[in-house]
């Protein structure tokens, strides 16, 4: 066999698994009930217990006690090499009176989300350039006899 022969046979090889490389995949994440499902859903009347057996459990729910349901459902877009991309998303945030009953259901999609920035807050220990003699040293004259021998 040939020099070029093998070279084209590996490349007959490799260029089938390149492009694929270079498909779309799509995955979706998390669950939003359809539509004909929602229709069911009476705002004033259906109850919190009902709305469980209708169209499921939520995936997250408000920080007040059955203040609000959120179904979140998005689509990402996986293309090669590149940062996965969320390409669509839906929320269906199903709201409760204090009696437990839907007050209100809205539904928003990507054009309606934010980026929101979390704020990543670390406590400065403020010993960073202070080596562990001095810090035994500073520490000798906050601590009497008694502390140390647990009397009060």
């Amino acid at each position: 066999m040939t020099s070029f022969r093998r070279h084209l046979y590996a490349l007959a090889l490799v260029l089938p698994l390149a492009v694929a490389g270079c498909t779309h995949v799509y995955r979706n994440h998390g669950y939003v009930p359809p539509e004909v499902d929602l229709q069911q859903v009476q705002i004033g009347k259906t109850t919190q217990g009902e709305l469980d057996s209708l169209i499921g459990r939520p995936s997250a729910q408000g920080v007040l006690t059955g203040s609000t349901w959120y179904y979140v459902g998005s689509r990402w877009d996986y293309y090669g090499y590149r940062e996965p991309r969320e390409i669509e998303r839906r929320v269906v945030a199903i709201s409760f009176t204090p009696q437990g009953v839907v007050s209100n259901v809205a539904t928003y999609g990507l054009d309606h989300g934010r980026v929101v920035e979390l704020s990543r807050r670390v406590t400065d220990s403020g010993i960073e350039n202070v080596s562990i003699v001095r810090q035994l040293m500073g520490s000798l004259g906050r601590v009497s006899a008694g502390q140390l021998l647990d009397q009060q």
